[in-house]
């Protein structure tokens, strides 16, 4: 006699075929998740159409209409019935999923479109005839004659009609327009040579512009930084530095900007693979390691960063959306991320932003200008040549102004006479008095203001220059070439430290124990997941060896990569050097003041300190004659 058992339900599931319009509905789910992302899969749609120009209508926030017309090849009337089908497309046989040079490939974005909206698709090719196609919740009508001269219009209306329960979870008109914004704006990144514009409709009527770029001419640099000046805007195409450089067959291009113009969270920091913009933790990681020895970690840099490989190198097969990538090798883009964006900060020297003058005009208060014409000055600013004459009859036979002597004895600005520059060896060395120094970058020293603040005078107007902070970077950079010289000192313990870990996180710390070594933290495999410590940075001291292996674990599983224990050891070169730099409230002399100037210009970085605050502020005289009215 058989009994049943009770662990199986008399009534047993049975396994069904979802039909078409199910299957769609639940891949829309992942392809579409907001009105921005059919945007973009539209926008992208028409980029590999050829398009020149892109015109995206929107209304509600894109909820009840997404309109994006383009002048590309077109579609032919008996292709539209296949383009709105599943697993359909013109960008790949699928002989190779590897070797992929457009946005789309996946044949989804249309079919999940219809299957949660109104779609209609009006098309021509050229030399043919214009034609329509419609479907609405995955129901699709005939191809029918239409009216188009060339190019494609896709209209979306009423999105998630079809599954109104998604409607719920999307924000306000003004998030969602403002998501749609953000998503033009980064594919506008990645094709400079493209026109767009983002109208909103709602309401009906013409609408308004809320976004244009027209199409940018010149060579790739030259079109990508007008574009991501108009983007970006003016301050960041003027503070951005040119990003250039290549390591096996990846080629990295792009603009970074200064560490002074910088960021209080990561929302102009944009980067692209073979042109598809990307989130992606492993390269934003790498941008932040290429700062993290110029930012505080409250800001963050700003870039717009381009990743050019064989597609082959990556998969961009990861998610539906394509928003994630993985590198075949991915310790080769970040390792060229970091390198690249040192080596140009490098180069940058002593360049600080130029926001800060301009945070500096604007703190101060001009005299209010009265209605009529200019005001006439008896004295206009002398030329240079005049007052170069000046100083040197000044310097033959000086005469002391009238009420400006006692002064002068007992006020910190004391005046600087004779320019000093520091040379090769170190040693001081006096200028001639032709007063060069006003032509170098950061001038003359003219005077000490407050016992902190050097006042020098360059060719085109005048610099205020943070002693302490300056000499602090100076100092800094000097104790890091030390220690990359001579390497960093370990101390043995005398007992290894035994960490246990998970056997997963022991083979990701033995990964990247090599580069732990270089910085004096010696780690080896002690059996199962456990690791023993027999080296720490001897410049750390006595230290906590399982927290701090457990928070390089952490950063790892964050952000793909650690710099814990460098910025820990850089942290204290840092106290080192502010400690060991001319502190604030010392009188300079005129030599050292000089001396000072020469050396940022001779040191990499010195534009801002080690916590990326500038170290001085340069002030155009057109600016300062402005303030007085005198232009």
């Amino acid at each position: 006699m058989s009994h049943s058992n009770p662990n199986i339900s008399q009534n047993r599931p049975v396994i069904r075929q979802l039909d078409d319009s199910a299957i769609n509905r639940i891949a829309a789910g992942e392809v579409v998740e907001r009105p921005a992302s059919a945007v973009k899969e539209l926008v992208e749609n028409a980029i590999d159409a050829g398009a020149t120009r892109i015109s995206i209508d929107i209304a509600d926030g894109g909820k009840t209409l997404i309109r994006v017309s383009d002048d590309g090849c077109g579609i032919a009337p008996e292709d539209l019935p296949l383009a709105l089908s599943r697993h359909a497309t013109s960008k790949i046989d699928g002989s190779d999923l590897l070797n992929i040079h457009t946005f789309g490939f996946r044949g989804e974005a249309l079919p999940s479109l219809g299957a949660v909206g109104r779609l209609n698709i009006t098309s021509r090719v050229p030399g043919g005839e214009a034609a329509m196609i419609r479907v609405a919740g995955g129901v699709m009508d005939p191809v029918k004659p239409a009216a188009l001269r060339a190019g494609t219009v896709v209209e979306l209306r009423d999105l998630f009609f079809a599954t109104p329960a998604r409607l719920k979870f999307m924000r306000t008109d003004r998030a969602e327009s403002q998501a749609i914004t953000d998503t033009i704006k980064r594919l506008a990144m990645a094709e400079p040579a493209l026109g767009f514009t983002l109208r909103d409709v709602s309401g009906g009527g013409e609408g308004r512009i809320t976004f244009r770029a027209d199409g940018e001419n010149g060579d790739l640099f030259d079109a990508l930084h007008a574009r991501l000046g108009r983007i970006l805007g003016r301050e960041f195409a003027e503070n951005a530095l040119r990003i250039d450089a290549t390591r096996e067959d990846i080629r990295l291009f792009g603009y970074a900007a200064l560490p002074t113009y910088s960021r209080g969270a990561a929302v102009a920091q944009y980067l692209f693979v073979n042109g598809r913009p990307v989130r992606d933790k492993m390269l934003t990681g790498a941008l932040r390691a290429a700062y993290f020895d110029f930012l505080s970690r409250d800001r963050h840099p700003a870039a717009a960063l381009f990743i050019d490989c064989e597609p082959t190198l990556v998969d961009v097969n990861v998610h539906p959306a394509k928003s994630e990538v993985r590198f075949r090798d991915p310790g080769i883009p970040r390792g060229l991320i970091v390198s690249a964006l040192r080596h140009a900060l490098a180069e940058a020297g002593h360049r600080a932003s130029s926001t800060v003058a301009d945070a500096t005009l604007g703190a101060m208060r001009a005299e209010p200008t009265q209605p009529g014409p200019a005001r006439v000055y008896q004295m206009d600013r002398p030329s240079l040549g005049a007052r170069t004459m000046a100083y040197h009859a000044q310097a033959r036979e000086p005469v002391p102004a009238s009420g400006f002597a006692e002064l002068a004895n007992s006020y910190s600005g004391q005046l600087v006479d004779t320019p000093v520059v520091a040379n090769a060896t170190g040693a001081e060395q006096a200028q001639p008095d032709a007063v060069p120094s006003e032509h170098l970058p950061l001038g003359a020293a003219r005077g000490q203001v407050h016992e902190n603040y050097i006042i020098a005078q360059t060719e085109t107007g005048m610099v205020i220059v943070d002693q302490h902070a300056a000499h602090e970077r100076l100092v800094y950079e000097k104790l890091k070439t030390q220690m990359a010289e001579n390497g960093v000192a370990a101390q043995a313990l005398l007992i290894p430290e035994i960490v246990e870990l998970s056997e997963g996180d022991c083979a990701r710390l033995m990964e990247v124990a090599e580069n732990l070594s270089s910085f004096g933290l010696t780690i080896e495999p002690f059996g199962g997941g456990a690791v023993a410590v027999r080296e720490t940075p001897a410049i750390l001291g006595e230290v906590n060896a399982e927290a701090m292996i457990k928070d390089i674990l952490d950063e790892l599983d964050d952000q793909g990569s650690s710099q814990m224990v460098q910025a820990k050891i850089e942290a204290i070169l840092s106290r080192v050097a502010c400690h060991g730099s001319i502190r604030s409230g010392r009188r300079m002399r005129g030599e050292e003041m000089n001396a000072l100037l020469r050396e940022m210009e001779a040191t990499p970085h010195s534009g801002q300190c080690n916590h990326g605050r500038p170290t001085y502020v340069e002030l155009k005289l057109s600016d300062i004659e402005r303030l007085f009215g005198r232009s």
